[in-house]
């Protein structure tokens, strides 16, 4: 199949040998809208760079449309960019800025129908007079787009081109984008660090972490099928449960995974993915469940595949349609560090310099690493661990309708779905479902 873009080993050194791009391989097919998803400083900008020829490529080859194009200058990649910040020219009108880079290629030719026909597809016909200075955010960044359009590119690139407006405007401007990526058929590649973007707008996802690629695959595959616990964790909202725990397999009883003080006994006969849980006996693991994986409702309402827990309410959050609950179920919670706001510094202890120099590089070094690790021990020496700073308390969330009742000490029972469960390893890769295709999931 003929690809309109390729990246094949793809990285990127800056000085002083840090690496922001790392072995990074990624087909895009022609007319595609593929999204680079990511937290700040992962990568995902400067992957969009090296493909418009604005950063030079270390190491590996890109390909646009077969052909190898490492050494193209950026004009003649016949690719447009929208920016953040719109990048307009402030002395120019909207109908100079959309025409601008048409007359760059041919300054003799009309090229007034073209604009028209742009701003008329943009529905900014009576802006084409106005200044940068006399439009609002959303104004220009439909001229903006449309300075992108005219040039009829082999390809779009996005950075980020919603993130400086206002939240009703970025949701119409998602569906004008996607409207007329359809329309023209051109490849796009969106960066941004928004999941609820990405999963809106994207044919596919890439999940980037430390300019490592973790996954690529389509928004519901990604969301149903995390490839490991930091794309779990950062795709879905809220976001999802992540809780230490412990399987006990024993000879002559049931499987279950210990949660602290509670604990998910598996039914039986185990399912196929359960069953691969019996080589982690006596490790420890990390249970994920999403925010619709668990209800609340009494044991005897239970379905098939539904096992009881118990919590206790810390928090209400009233969404309009729904509610968000916020449940202590004395379960011992793990965090993903880049996904958390920073937690207070605690008071340093006193050690040996030499011992001092070895913690500072190994933490360091954790967290310049690009595999998916979760903090799993970052607890005092007595008591439980505070949640991070910005989380409400309690290790449950849990989805439900908003005319329940419920207050602050209310003990309440919970159903957790087995089917819904995701279990990881200690170095965060999916154990179960298995990474492999499900049936249901099947495109």
């Amino acid at each position: 199949m003929t690809r309109a873009i390729s990246l094949l080993d793809v990285s990127k050194t800056y000085t002083r040998g840090v690496r922001v791009v790392d072995h990074l391989s990624l087909d895009i097919a022609p007319g595609e809208f593929l999204v680079l998803l990511g937290p700040s400083g992962c990568g995902k900008s400067t992957v969009l760079r090296m493909i418009a020829g604005l950063e030079e490529i270390n190491d590996g080859r890109l390909l646009l449309d077969g052909e190898y194009a490492n050494d193209l200058l950026p004009a003649e990649r016949r690719m447009a960019m929208v920016f953040q910040n719109f990048a307009l020219y402030p002395n120019m009108t909207t109908r100079g800025n959309i025409g601008f880079p048409l007359r760059v290629e041919n300054p003799q030719a009309d090229h007034r129908p073209r604009v028209d026909a742009t701003a008329r597809m943009l529905g900014i016909e009576d802006l084409l007079d106005r200044f940068p200075a006399q439009l609002s955010g959303g104004e220009r960044q439909r001229v903006a787009m449309g300075r992108a359009i005219s040039r009829r590119p082999s390809a779009f690139l996005m950075d980020e081109p919603l993130s400086n407006l206002d939240a009703k405007l970025r949701n119409h401007l998602r569906a004008e984008i996607t409207r007329l990526t359809r329309q023209l058929g051109v490849t796009t590649v969106y960066v941004t660090h928004d999941q609820s973007e990405a999963m809106s707008l994207g044919d596919r996802v890439a999940v980037l972490r430390g300019g490592v690629l973790q996954q690529v695959d389509t928004p519901r595959r990604v969301y149903a099928l995390p490839s490991n616990v930091f794309v779990a964790a950062f795709i879905g909202t809220p976001r999802i449960n992540l809780l230490r725990g412990l399987v006990r397999a024993p000879l002559d009883g049931a499987m279950t995974i210990s949660l602290g003080k509670q604990y998910l006994r598996l039914p039986e006969p185990l399912t196929r993915d359960h069953q691969l849980l019996r080589v982690q006996q006596g490790r420890e693991i990390i249970v994920g469940l999403r925010s619709e994986a668990v209800r609340i409702a009494q044991p005897a309402a239970a379905r098939p595949g539904e096992v009881l827990l118990t919590g206790l309410v810390e928090h209400v959050e009233f969404q309009g349609h729904e509610a968000l609950v916020h449940l202590n179920t004395g379960s011992r919670p793990a965090f993903v560090p880049e996904l958390e706001a920073p937690r207070p510094a605690r008071p340093a202890r006193r050690r040996r310099r030499e011992g001092s120099v070895l913690d500072r590089l190994r933490d360091r070094a954790g967290t310049l690493r690009a595999g998916p690790v979760v903090l799993l021990d970052d607890q005092p020496d007595d008591g439980d661990p505070p949640p991070p700073e910005g989380r409400l308390p309690g290790d449950l969330i849990v989805r439900t309708t908003p005319d329940i009742d419920l207050r602050h000490g209310m003990q309440i029972p919970l159903l957790v779905d087995l089917a819904h469960l995701f279990v990881f390893d200690q170095h965060g890769e999916r154990i179960c479902p298995a990474p492999a295709r499900l049936p249901d999931l099947e495109e």
